[in-house]
Parts: structure tokens; sequence; C-alpha cells
């Protein structure tokens, strides 16, 4: 159609040099038909000052773009594409100097990568010195490897010390040359055939102290749009799925959110006051005032039944803990006792009780093999799962034990101590901090990456508080309601990036984590809604429990009407009596 013949090879295709195309658009009318001269001209860089840059904000340098792209090209293994765009576009992904000096360090010719690295340039002493100390280092490992002693013991002396930097490294070195088992490690690690070649590995680790423009660091390009996708991410409020795409820029929009009731499950007899998804997403725990807990399956179609009701507490039941492999539930009855259930059967394994006093939280520690109780002395005691008590203590500030938490270390068990005070325990130091309100504490709930804890207050205010080193309060979050009841909120979402909290006015509440944005509010309840929890590996589903006996599942528009017996096209809803 006019244009140039794509049955050339690439190499004797049209090239039009930039100056060219800027010359010859002087002489071209402002409209009509472009043939692919007109196409390389839509495209053109332009030149600021001395460089040519391209993009329309005229800040991305040609020939920067140019090199990371042909690193990339080599990164992937397109190694004849790589070498074809540096000899089409004129630019060398290296100069001489540094292609040289990177054939030295992986033949390993130790000294004339030294000298070579001197005549490059461009490097302040310190980085100088620093990529001279990496060379000789992994000349003397190879000397070591080889057996060859006392050459390793030369490079230390005579070129590696002079060097006058790095002395803990120094030392490091001098014990792996008179330490067996250390020389043992270094020869392994150095068998140049392993899959792993030391040689490349000192590539990169210069490339990390060279300056870019002399080598330009591994994986330049993923890096750049690593950036830019998350950018893109953390400006998006509404995000909560993976789609991600390099193709168009990103956007959720608010039907990424959980909004709509696609289930409501009627199995309690009286008020719920707690649930919570299990580690993998595949139940949900409710407990109520009912004295029962009740286990719901998460089915592959979305649709939650009825498992197993768990009968035996004698009292409400407040709190439950799924046991890190799911397989496991803890029930705590109100001032009664903790059981253990299996997940399977719906049996009850084990009832934990500490003589006449009573129980009221329960937690489990990482490794499902021991469990931790607050006791009515006020005191906090760890059992086994036969029911042996393994310790028991009172922290010097407790003046009562209601919920816990044990981080995902198992290094710190987190519970409120008093009413306007969190306890942070650390087992190992065996040292208390404390997280100190100027409201009562309701609740609290622990994040999935143990860093942060978000508390309920009674001046209807929930606290975002990170424990990572010294606590300190990250956000407020405001708009719900709450006078009388203890009302529980949740992290949630993709990358638990929302906040949802029930309500006394049957209601609940969403909010963005990072700006703190009330965004939603659902009605549908018509009682208090007690507690909420989000399903953590569904980011479109989670539930809340209410006063009016019910559990409403809540899913995104459009999902819930495709599924077997949620929303049909009627607009009503899926309403499971546990039977």
């Amino acid at each position: 159609m006019g244009g140039v013949e794509d049955d050339d090879p690439p190499l004797k295709r049209l090239k039009i040099s930039p100056r060219d195309i800027r010359s010859i658009s002087k002489d071209l009318p402002l409209a009509g038909p472009l043939g692919s001269v007109g196409v390389l001209m839509a495209s053109s860089p332009t030149v600021h000052g001395d460089e040519e840059t391209v993009g329309s904000k005229g800040v991305i340098r040609r020939v920067e773009l140019v090199r990371i792209i042909t690193k990339a090209l080599y990164s992937l293994g397109y190694e004849k594409s790589g070498a074809l765009l540096e000899e089409e576009s004129g630019i060398p992904l290296h100069s001489s100097q540094v292609k040289l000096f990177r054939q030295q360090v992986l033949e390993g010719k130790w000294d004339e990568s030294v000298n070579t690295l001197r005549k490059i340039g461009q490097l302040d002493e310190n980085t100088l010195k620093s990529s001279i100390f990496l060379i000789l280092e992994q000349k003397l490992f190879e000397f070591l490897a080889k057996g060859s002693i006392s050459e390793a013991l030369r490079t230390l002396r005579s070129e590696i010390t002079p060097l006058n930097i790095n002395r803990r490294r120094l030392h490091e070195l001098a014990a792996f040359i008179v330490s067996p088992p250390k020389l043992e490690l270094v020869r392994s690690i150095n068998h140049l055939g392993s899959n792993m070649n030391p040689r490349f590995y000192l590539l990169e680790e210069l490339q990390k102290l060279l300056p870019p423009t002399i080598m330009i660091p591994e994986r330049r390009l993923e890096h750049l749009l690593e950036q830019a996708l998350n950018v893109q991410r953390k400006s998006c409020v509404f995000h909560n799925d993976h789609s991600l795409s390099l193709y168009t820029d990103h956007r959720c929009g608010r039907d990424q959110i959980p909004t709509k009731t696609v289930q409501v499950l009627h199995g309690h007899h009286s008020e719920v006051w707690f649930l919570q998804f299990s580690n993998n997403g595949k139940y949900l725990a409710s407990s109520s005032n009912d004295c029962t807990a009740i286990i719901w399956e998460v089915n592959e179609d979305g649709v939650l039944s009825l498992k197993h009701t768990l009968a035996g507490h004698q009292k409400s039941i407040p709190v439950m803990a799924w046991r890190p492999d799911d397989r496991q539930l803890l029930t705590c009855g109100v001032e009664e006792v903790i059981r253990r259930w299996d997940v399977e059967t719906g049996k009850c394994l084990h009832v934990y009780e500490k003589g006449a006093l009573t129980l009221n939280t329960c937690a489990w520690f990482p490794d499902g093999k021991h469990l931790i109780g607050g006791v009515s002395d006020k005191s906090i005691c760890m059992w086994d799962l036969d029911g042996k008590e393994i310790d028991c203590w009172k922290g010097q500030r407790v003046l009562k034990v209601s919920d816990m938490a044990v981080t995902s270390d198992g290094k710190t068990i987190i519970s409120i101590c008093r009413y306007s005070a969190v306890m942070l325990y650390d087992r190992e130091g065996k040292r208390e901090r404390l997280i100190e309100e100027d409201q009562s504490i309701t609740s609290f709930s622990l994040s999935k990456d143990g860093k942060f804890l978000l508390m309920n207050l009674v001046n209807e205010e929930i606290h975002l508080w990170s424990i990572n080193g010294e606590p300190k309060l990250v956000g407020r979050y405001r708009g719900h309601k709450r006078s009388r009841l203890v009302i529980r909120s949740c992290f949630g979402g993709l990358e638990q990036a929302f906040i949802a909290s029930g309500s006394e006015d049957s209601q609940v509440y969403l909010w963005h984590r990072g700006t703190r944005e009330l965004f939603e509010v659902l009605p549908g309840h018509s009682g208090a809604v007690n507690c909420v929890s989000w399903n953590p590996v569904n980011a479109h589903m989670f539930a809340s429990a209410s006063d009016d006996s019910t559990i409403r599942i809540w899913g995104v528009e459009g999902v819930g009407s495709k599924r077997k017996g949620a929303c049909s096209s009627n607009g009503t809803i899926h309403h499971c009596n546990g039977g």
C-alpha cells in the first residue's frame, strides 16, 4: 500500500535518522495520507538541550530508554534481539571498556579486571575501592576452592588489606582461610559447575555499586514497570482485585467492593455475637447468645451451607478462634470454659478449665499445639492440646483480661488488660508494653501481618495502631454508632486495604484504610450489627452478624446473581435455614 515492503530483512528496511525526519517534515503538507515514513514521524524523538527525548512530556531520554530495553532483552534471554537493537539504534548497552571489564570478571581475570575498572572513570574513591574489594574477595574464594591457601593468603595480605576498608569483612575472610568447615563451605559455593555461577553473582553485586550510567542494574525495566503499577494501585481507592495490566491504566470502581447482600443465614435462635472466617476462607464460624456455635462451609459456587452446630456450652459464646491449619476451632463461653472442636466431625475434643475460676477469651499459638485463655483472676494460662497447663502468669498492671491474640511468630501475646489499655506481652523477654487510650476499649482486631491493631472504643471511634516497634496511633475512623454493646471491626479486602465495622444502627460501615474515608454504609439488618469478618482469601466476600439472629453474606454486584441459590433476577435473596 505504498510503504516499505516487509519481505526485506530488518536491517535492509528504511532507516531515517531523527535529523532527517525533522528535515523532511518541513517539506511535507500538514495533512494527508502518510506511508511508513509518517508512522515514524508520529513517534519521532524531540530535542531538549543536547539530548533527545521521547514521550509527550519530554522527560524520557532516548539513550536511557534504549539501553534499558536492550538490558531487558538480554535478561529475558533474547540475545539476538538485544544485539539487533544495539546495532539498529547505534546505542551500545555498554562501552567497550565496560564490555571488556564484564568479560574479564566472567573469565576470572581478576588483575586485568581491576586495571580495566580503574580506567573506566566516573567512579569516586569509595566506590572504586568497594568494587575492587568485591573482585579481590572472589579471587580469594576461588584460590581457596582450588586449595591454593598460600595464594589466598597473599591476596588477603597484599591486595585486599591495603584497601583499608571493611575491616569486619577482612576478619571474616581471614577466618575462611584458617577454619576448615568454613573453607569447605567456600569450596562448595564456588564450584563453577553449579547452577549459580558465583561470577555472575559478583557482577550483580558490582552493578549495585557502580553508577547506572556505567552498568544498568539488573531487572531495571521490570522495576520501573512494577513502580508504575504500584503507583496506579495505590491511587485506586477501590482497588480490590488482581487485575493489574501493562496494557491499560488501572482503576477499580465501587463494583469491586462487596456491598450487596447475596445470602442470609438463619441458624441461630438468638443474637449472633461473633463470627470469623477460617484462615483458608473455606469456613465461617459464628457464635450466639443461644449458647451454640455454627460452622458454615463456603462451597465452590460461593454459597454457604451449614456444616455443624456445636452445642455444649451452658452460656453465651462471645469469642472463637480458628487453629492456624483450620482443622480445629476454639469456643469460649461467657465466664465459663473453653471447648476445642474438630471441624470435620463437629465433635468436642477437649474442655479446658481452671478449677473454680472461669475463662472469658481464647487464642491459638501459631504452632497449633498450644492455646491460651484469659482467666477471671486476671491471669493468662497456656495449655497443650491434652489440657496440661504449661504456664500461667499475671501482668503487673492487669485489671482484666478480655480479647486476645498471638502474633504469627508466637513471641507476643496481645490482650485488653484494663478498660482503656491493651497489653503487648513479650514472652521471651518477659516484658510488658501498654497501648493506652483516653476511652474504654471494647474490642480489637490484629492485622494479618501482625503489625497493626484495630481498636473499637466506647466514644464511637475506631483507632488504628502500628505495633511494629514503638506503638503509634496512625488512623482514626468515625461514623458508626455505639452506645451500650460490644461492636467489632475488622481489616479486609485485597492487602487488607479496607476497614469494616458493625454498628448499633443495624448497618455495616466501610472505610478506606489509607485515606480513612467512609465510603459505604450498608443497610439490611434489623438489629444491631455486632461483628464483621472479611474472607481472607476472597476479597469480594465478607459477613456480618446481628442481634436480628441472622448472618448476612455480602458480595459484589453481578457475581452473586450468577451463583446458584444467591440473588435471583427478581431481587430476592437466598436464605439458608441450616437444613
